[in-house]
């Protein structure tokens, strides 16, 4: 896990590029607005797209899901929270 810097929402200001850089390779930001912390600055999640084809090797031996099992699990999970939005 990285070191949290703090910085000043001035500092973010004449410093943006180098800042943005930084998180840009893993560093995170607490921005603070005298003296008070006001926002983070912390990287994105990157996400690779898969092909078909490593998508279907990684999924071969995946356990096949029983659609009704699986729906009175969600079920029992939201206990009536979600609404049916066919239902409308």
């Amino acid at each position: 896990m990285s070191v949290q810097h703090e910085i000043s929402q001035r500092d973010l200001r004449n410093r943006s590029g180098e800042i943005m850089d930084a998180v840009e390779h893993g560093e995170s930001f607490t921005v603070t607005r005298s003296g008070s912390p006001i926002a983070q600055l912390v990287p994105l999640c990157r996400r690779h797209a898969v092909s078909r084809d490593q998508f279907a090797a990684v999924s071969a031996n995946a356990p096949l899901i029983d659609p009704d099992r699986f729906r009175a699990d969600l079920d029992d999970a939201l206990e009536g929270e979600a609404d049916d939005p066919y239902g409308r």
